[in-house]
């Protein structure tokens, strides 16, 4: 059964480059998630990339990982992260996306303290290092606490068609103190099993496969399941939201 909505669902898209960055504005995307390496979880996005995207038209948060990995950082690695925040600042851009987890897998409280007083002034998503945490109810608590404007999940699962019954009881748990924004495995095909939610945004790629050269991929400067943002896709999802 569907539940009805004062306002249209949010589509947060995330870009990994250039063109990937245009075919999210064609498609109708409300924000970007500006990336690199979106194979990867996505990492920090270049300066440039991060100028370019701030005339785009679109609210753009930058990711802010300085690596792949674990979410677990060093004192230099936040201090690259705390740098990188100023140069999304420096762009104009409107938002930035991070976390931080401790040894124990839960929300670093210090840390995230810290990035939180380097990006004072700008909207701040609590990336999906929050699905890597054993209990999430006090991270939440805690992310409220720190005045997290959103925090992007999966629900703990692969995907977040796979998470919807822990995606509910964050949202409950939220009770509109912060936003729960799903993330993972969403397109125009699974979208429906999440919009008996009460959703106010959702976050995905809307990428299709690209095909780089065989040369490239031999020579290690390709991958052979490269994706991009398609604007079409972008374009379907949005569609989809609607209805």
């Amino acid at each position: 059964m569907s539940i009805e909505r004062e306002v249209a669902i949010g589509l947060e898209v995330a870009v990994d480059d250039s063109q990937g960055l245009s075919a999210a504005v064609q498609g109708g995307a409300d924000r970007i998630e500006l990336c690199s390496a979106l194979d990867l979880g996505g990492l920090t996005p270049s300066y440039g990339l991060m100028r370019e995207a701030s005339e785009c038209g679109r609210p753009v948060y930058a990711m802010i990982r300085p690596r792949s990995g674990d979410f677990c950082y060093t004192k230099a690695e936040i201090a690259v992260m705390c740098d990188d925040i100023a140069a999304a600042r420096l762009c104009g851009l409107q938002g930035v996306v991070f976390g931080a987890l401790d040894a124990r897998n839960q929300l670093d409280a210090e840390v995230m303290t810290h990035l939180m007083g380097a990006a004072h002034g700008l909207g701040v998503t609590l990336h999906r290092a929050f699905d890597m945490i054993n209990d999430w109810r006090p991270a939440l608590e805690l992310a409220i606490d720190l005045g997290v404007e959103r925090i992007l999940t999966s629900g703990g699962a692969a995907s977040a068609p796979a998470g919807v019954a822990q995606l509910s009881k964050m949202l409950q748990a939220a009770a509109g103190r912060i936003i729960i924004m799903p993330g993972a495995g969403i397109s125009a095909l699974t979208i429906g099993q999440l919009m008996h939610l009460p959703l106010r945004e959702v976050h995905a790629s809307c990428s299709g496969p690209i095909l780089p050269s065989d040369k490239a991929i031999a020579m290690g400067f390709a991958s052979k399941d490269a994706k991009r943002t398609d604007a079409a896709r972008v374009r379907a999802l949005k569609s989809a939201l609607l209805h």
